[in-house]
């Protein structure tokens, strides 16, 4: 009977934070962008010859991920956010993916640890614009 009170007191301490964990379910877009589609098109040619492609949007747990990618020529110059899950984790990862991806030049990069679905979400909607370039 002695322990049963310390027992029970350390039950409730220990569920506590299990009854007050509220997930992220919002989103954040990190720059204003033209409404989201469903497919890639190229939205713009630079006089340079530079061609900047939106990706889709891609949605998972955390948000809804969209990339635009700049290309020149066949290669891969910059890629940006347009729309990202505001998670600490994903602000975190998006420079990592985003250098990984200017190194190998395509969508076959690593997933972030700690953002995993944020990798996913940006790799998927990475090809979904590399693909509409080259169609």
């Amino acid at each position: 009977m002695k322990r049963a009170l310390p027992v029970l007191v350390l039950s409730v301490v220990g569920l506590v934070p299990v009854w007050r964990y509220q997930p992220s379910t919002g989103s954040a877009s990190t720059e204003v962008a033209a409404p989201a589609s469903t497919s890639s098109v190229p939205s713009a040619t630079s006089p340079s010859g530079a061609v900047v492609v939106t990706g889709t949007t891609v949605r998972t747990d955390k948000g809804d991920v969209q990339v635009e990618v700049t290309f020149e020529g066949d290669g891969i110059t910059a890629v940006r956010m347009l729309k990202q899950p505001d998670h600490p984790q994903t602000a975190a990862a998006v420079p990592t993916l985003v250098s990984e991806t200017l190194e190998a030049q395509s969508a076959d990069i690593d997933t972030v640890s700690g953002a995993t679905l944020t990798s996913e979400g940006y790799k998927e909607s990475l090809q979904a614009a590399i693909d509409a370039k080259g169609a």
